[in-house]
């Protein structure tokens, strides 16, 4: 009897073992497959080695009542591409001067001292959903009155430049909406930024700035990664890979084909010192495989 209840625990102890090893490589196999369906595949790099005009152009517009002429062709060298990276600049050229940039509603920036560059990808590389990235830094210390920012907007915008037929959506209605994924408010504190989408009030030009955006801490003058994810129905916003801020369920709220904005702007009259640099390492967007 002793014997029978020995090889009947024996082949239970077994039984368990060739289990557990099956449902272990099961998960395992699972697992891999579920990597595998879950890599992101490049389809669009600028490592900034040259100002390429298949990529992006300059865009000249006046918005948020910011100080700044936006210049082209890198003048008063608010553009620069040098040494790997993409500078954008706002430069204080101490003489006020006539400024081409216009509104949507066809009024002219007044005359201004300061100038800037901004650059977009807009006709150029335009991508629904995925994931963008920038690696990028803030050169020196913050100041009152600096507004970097990098973010994604509906293709459809009707704000300048407008190239295409289709480019008749008003901001932030859904063909123009607005995912903000870094901007700095000097105004506000220092190492620090804000990055949500924007929510559309159902009306042009009414927008939420703030009811979608956390606030994150970081160190603007070391390089970080900073990009928007969809992940299913959500938005996901990752610093260096980390998550920091989601938006749930807001995901098929932007369908469209989204360009990117790169831009350095000047928000209120308080003096600058210096020449204020946004320094941008590279820039991709990725599609989930």
């Amino acid at each position: 009897m002793a014997k029978r209840n020995k090889s009947k625990y024996f082949f239970t102890f077994l039984s368990i073992i060739v289990v557990g090893c099956i449902i272990y490589f099961l998960n395992n196999n699972s697992n891999s497959v579920l990597d595998e369906n879950d890599k992101w595949v490049v389809d669009f790099f600028d490592d900034f080695n040259s100002f390429d005009d298949n990529n992006w152009q300059d865009q000249r517009i006046w918005v948020n009542n910011e100080k700044q002429c936006y210049l082209p062709n890198g003048e008063y060298g608010t553009r620069e591409v040098s040494d790997g990276t993409l500078k954008l600049k706002v430069i204080n050229i101490e003489t006020a001067t006539e400024c081409d940039n216009m509104d949507k509603h066809g009024n002219q920036h007044p005359k201004t001292k300061y100038v800037a560059g901004r650059i977009a990808s807009k006709n150029r590389k335009e991508f629904v959903k995925g994931k963008w990235t920038a690696r990028l830094r803030i050169q020196g210390e913050s100041q009152k009155s600096m507004f970097p920012a990098w973010w994604v907007l509906g293709a459809q915008n009707n704000e300048p430049p407008v190239q295409e037929e289709d480019e008749t959506v008003c901001w932030p209605l859904t063909g123009s909406g607005e995912i903000d994924i870094f901007e700095h408010h000097g105004d506000y504190a220092v190492d620090h930024y804000t990055t949500g989408a924007i929510k559309s009030l159902g009306e042009c030009d009414k927008g939420d700035w703030w009811s979608l955006r956390g606030s994150v801490t970081t160190t603007l003058s070391e390089f970080r990664e900073y990009s928007v994810e969809w992940e299913e129905n959500d938005l996901v916003y990752r610093l260096d890979e980390n998550e920091v801020y989601r938006n749930v369920g807001l995901g098929n709220n932007y369908p469209e084909p989204m360009f990117a904005i790169l831009n350095f702007a000047k928000i209120t009259d308080t003096p600058m010192e210096g020449e204020w640099v946004m320094e941008v390492d590279w820039v991709k967007h990725e599609y989930r495989k």
